[in-house]
């Protein structure tokens, strides 16, 4: 799918219909997260961000981890639909900027913005980069992570629906033309397993993640399609069971404004 073709109202809907279930059903995202925070704890210089803005917080896998991890002065949540705000009844320091971050004013003098599995919905990646490079303060810190090509594959060669991803190459080219410093990138594939192509339906709609199939409409024959061409993309296990694969394809970014 074009970025220029990503409907927001539809991805809003369909996060906030995932809402519930996205925290039990979001693994691959759970691990990213902490990943990004393990990264983020490696290479920022202190603990202590004073303004700290995070990107599409979702049900707030990131947040909790900046909480425990950081000391933050003042915590602003972005997200595209206000629905989150329930994962975050017992904080206190948060303030919220509901709606989409490519039409939104950032705040300024920002020492860290960060994102996991957001910026990919992002229709113009260059200039939300520019608005964040122009939101820091000098050196200030912009962490994040965002979906490569091979992300979700599996379901792009059978039903031609996806996103268009951005590689390791295309990103660090961005980040330099926008004011950063890459201090850090790094990719990895994750690949979840699942006993029937219907669990991978289903993991996909828990997340929220079928917000790019606009078209797509499922019929009892395309169903059964799916199942039987999803052999491919099969293996069996230790125990001689099928196991049927799905790729996630995490890159992770420590970067720093330099002008």
């Amino acid at each position: 799918m074009n970025p220029s073709q990503i409907d927001k109202s539809r991805v809003a809907l369909r996060f906030a219909q995932a809402g519930q279930s996205y925290t039990e059903h979001a693994i691959a995202q759970k691990q990213i997260c902490q990943h990004l925070m393990q990264l983020m704890l490696e290479h920022l210089p202190t603990r202590h961000q004073a303004r700290v803005l995070e990107i599409g917080c979702g049900s707030g896998n990131l947040s909790h981890l900046l909480l425990q991890n950081m000391q933050i002065d003042q915590l602003i949540l972005n997200d595209i639909y206000a629905e989150v705000q329930r994962h975050f009844a017992q904080q206190q320091q948060i303030e919220w900027r509901i709606g989409d971050i490519e039409q939104l004013e950032l705040p300024t003098q920002l020492n860290l913005v960060t994102s996991s599995s957001a910026l990919q919905w992002m229709t113009d990646l260059q200039a939300v980069f520019s608005k964040i490079a122009y939101a820091l303060v000098q050196q200030g810190f912009f962490c994040f992570s965002i979906f490569g090509q091979q992300n979700l594959k599996e379901i792009k060669a059978l039903t031609g629906q996806g996103l268009e991803y951005h590689s390791l190459s295309e990103l660090r080219q961005v980040l330099t033309q926008t004011g950063f410093d890459v201090l850090h990138l790094s990719e990895q594939i994750k690949t979840l397993h699942f006993s029937h192509p219907k669990q991978v339906l289903q993991h996909l709609k828990a997340t929220g993640v079928t917000a790019t199939s606009a078209a797509h409409r499922w019929t009892k024959h395309s169903l059964q399609q799916f199942y039987h061409d999803y052999q491919q993309f099969s293996e069996t296990d230790q125990q001689g069971q099928t196991q049927y694969l799905l790729s996630y394809h995490p890159i992770y970014c420590i970067a720093r404004r330099t002008t």
